[in-house]
């Protein structure tokens, strides 16, 4: 598409997106007892409230993870129970419910949140000792599952729930609203939409139907949310209104990094504290260690780019020196440079630990799955996953995933990267800008609107950022001159050069100044 669009051309595009959405309201979402096994698991919960059984909860280090683990803890706590609750560390413990994990736990259920349905190992030991396993898990079945009390998966072939693309914090909500049913409680279940609007952003959760209704509805409770966490995250970066945008590019990043770089516990201390006070405490250290996350991760991105190879399909790069905490954004960012699946091994001796990201055009779970012979284990969805492979193997299942994408089958088109069609600059103002932001929130699947713009003359190059990553161009048409911020990496630009490239619109507010910018996207 290359037609010269005007606002009414937008508008049409914006309402086709969304006009065959089935859940556009909150009172049209699909109810809990779709879930297999939900009411099952349901029961069982209750039973051991009302028999004083210890209740013990594992989640995970990831923005999911830890929001699935503050829902669940701030319901339960609501009722009046008192839950063991474990995050993994992913340095001493691996990823979700493993034997080691199973070491902390001696008595009671077990309830996993946004992991669990790769745990073959872990339930068999919970199933000797006695102790009844109830896996909550969005991730994508394997071939073997594991034999736990009950599994509530949408991504079962028999689950009935009829929208499968939800993450775990989603699934761990509606076991939720189950048990408030069974027991009858008073309790409003949408104090829990600000959490779980963080991590549907969060896990990169397709922004269609279910999931933007939650989103939407999320985001509005979050700008009034009184949790501590919110409040101060609302202060500290002078969030009058709350957008995806501030989820996906502020908040989320702050939640991970305590599980990137030393123990998930810390953020989900911050997101259940218990005054304001608690809060900034617990922001200030995130945001110190986010500080050093950014600083690692621009060196093993430069570092990983060394390692690239044209040819190849499938960017697969590996070092001893890579946290496996920051391997998965390197992976982000190099699938966002090549516009190719990227595969980053963190090297830890004998065995080596990969976190891969893919092009929405490639399932990279069923892609990883073609090299399962090699693999010690691996686990994800379409767009994210993680594995484990033998150091000595490294080289083999790089060639071998490099012949694999070849005769797969790709998904739909690359949507997250087409451009709606050229637009000129004279048409970037606010009745366009405001046109937009009234469909938000978007995301995958559904992106924020992108354009081309055709022919510009760069005016003037300045670069940001504190270690000077980023470029800020002026540029101009003859007749209209704007900023581009460019914050991916994309090859050098010169002065004078005229240049084509997709960009979304933003706007810029300074000292009540408004002024419209381009964020780039990518060079034509």
């Amino acid at each position: 598409m290359n037609k010269e669009l005007n606002i009414k051309d937008i508008e049409n595009i914006l309402q086709n997106r969304i006009k065959n959405d089935k859940y556009q309201t909150l009172k049209s979402m699909p109810t809990p007892e779709n879930f297999k096994d939900i009411d099952k698991a349901t029961k069982r919960i209750v039973d051991a409230i009302k028999n004083d059984e210890t209740i013990n909860l594992v989640g995970d280090y990831d923005v999911d993870g830890v929001t699935s683990t503050a829902i669940m803890v701030s319901f339960f706590s609501a009722l009046g129970v008192e839950i063991n609750y474990i995050i993994p560390n992913r340095f001493e413990h691996g990823y979700g419910l493993s034997p080691l994990i199973l070491e902390q736990i001696y008595d009671g259920i077990i309830i996993t949140v946004d992991n669990g349905i790769s745990a073959v190992e872990s339930a068999q030991i919970c199933k000797q000792r006695g102790l009844d396993l109830i896996i909550t898990d969005h991730h994508t079945v394997g071939d073997v599952l594991p034999d736990a009390y009950a599994i509530v998966n949408p991504k079962q072939s028999d689950c009935p729930f009829p929208f499968s693309e939800i993450c775990g914090a989603q699934i761990a909500w509606y076991l939720c609203a189950s048990i408030k049913k069974e027991l009858k409680f008073d309790y409003n279940l949408m104090e829990l939409f600000d959490l779980l609007s963080l991590a549907i952003v969060a896990d990169i959760m397709p922004m269609v139907s279910l999931n933007k209704t939650m989103v939407k509805a999320g985001l509005k409770v979050l700008q009034k949310s009184m949790r501590p966490a919110m409040v101060v995250l609302r202060e500290r970066y002078d969030l009058k209104t709350v957008t995806e945008e501030d989820i996906g590019f502020k908040i989320a990043p702050l939640i991970n990094c305590a599980g990137r770089m030393a123990d998930p516990s810390i953020a989900l201390e911050f997101l259940l504290s218990f005054d304001e006070v608690e809060a900034n405490m617990q922001l200030d250290y995130l945001i110190e260690l986010n500080e050093s996350r950014k600083e690692d991760q621009l060196k093993m991105f430069n570092e990983a780019k060394e390692q690239v190879e044209d040819s190849d399909n499938v960017v697969v790069v590996s070092s001893k020196d890579w946290n496996e905490g920051i391997v998965g954004i390197v992976a982000s960012k190099l699938c966002e440079k090549y516009n190719k699946p990227a595969i980053v091994f963190s090297i830890n001796e004998g065995v080596s630990k990969a976190s891969c990201r893919s092009t929405s055009d490639i399932n990279l779970y069923e892609l990883i799955k073609t090299c399962a012979s090699l693999l010690n284990g691996f686990g994800g969805h379409k767009q994210a996953a993680g594995l484990s492979i033998n150091t000595d193997k490294l080289e083999n299942f790089k060639i071998l995933i490099n012949q694999k994408i070849k005769t797969l089958p790709k998904l739909d088109e690359d949507t997250n990267r087409n451009s709606l069609g050229s637009f000129n600059l004279i048409n970037v103002h606010n009745e366009v800008y405001n046109l937009i932001e009234s469909y938000r929130p978007f995301g995958i699947t559904n992106p924020y609107p992108i354009f081309t713009f055709n022919n510009l003359e760069i005016f003037n190059i300045t670069k940001m950022g504190k270690n000077k990553e980023y470029s800020k161009l002026v540029v101009g048409d003859g007749k209209n001159i704007i900023e581009v911020i460019i914050f991916i990496d994309c090859e050098p630009m010169n002065i004078g050069e005229k240049i084509s490239f997709n960009a979304t619109i933003s706007k810029n507010e300074f000292r009540g100044e408004v002024k419209y910018n381009l964020l780039f996207k990518e060079l034509l």
